[in-house]
């Protein structure tokens, strides 16, 4: 059986209320979309029905997928929503439905399916941050500690040399 997760884009988009299919998210996620329809009680009728799942995932998952964000570049812009639906898409081996390019970078490193909700989706990266002052690459910080710079992401090339904190 294939999982769908997911996240607070799929609700926007309406995808749990309009499908029959069983569908998980986190706590986290739960909290951010539960004001949707609220007045008309869709997501609780989901939760009752069991069409939607909520499930914490695993500190383990959650630890890969951080580790992994930050191989990939994609750490900074990763909510803990954004987190946790991919920590428990890894843990359920599920499909991710998102258009968020972060989290769907991530997931496409963590070998994971991914489709999206309203975009086209995109393509496998691996970002590297950059001063514009002094040009100097960087893979985790976000200000420039040569010269104070806000730092600026760029699809990194195969192979760069970067400067760790």
């Amino acid at each position: 059986m294939v999982f769908r997760i997911l996240d607070a884009t799929s609700f926007y988009a309406g995808i749990p209320f309009s499908s029959q299919d069983v569908s998980y998210t986190t706590p986290l996620v739960f909290e951010e979309i539960k004001h949707i329809k609220k007045s008309q009680g869709a997501i609780t009728a989901l939760i009752d029905t069991n069409r939607l799942k909520i499930v914490e995932p695993e500190e383990k998952f959650v630890q890969i997928t951080l580790k992994k964000a930050e191989e990939t570049g994609d750490y900074q812009r990763l909510s803990k929503e954004d987190v946790s639906v991919l920590a428990l898409c890894l843990q359920l081996g599920g499909e991710l439905l998102t258009d968020d390019f972060a989290v769907s970078n991530v997931a496409k490193h963590l070998n994971l399916k991914v489709f999206p909700v309203m975009t086209k989706g995109a393509d496998k990266k691996k970002w590297i941050y950059f001063c514009a002052g002094c040009n100097a690459n960087f893979s985790k910080l976000s200000v420039c500690p040569t010269c104070g710079s806000k730092l600026m992401r760029r699809s990194s090339p195969r192979k760069i040399s970067l400067k760790k904190p």
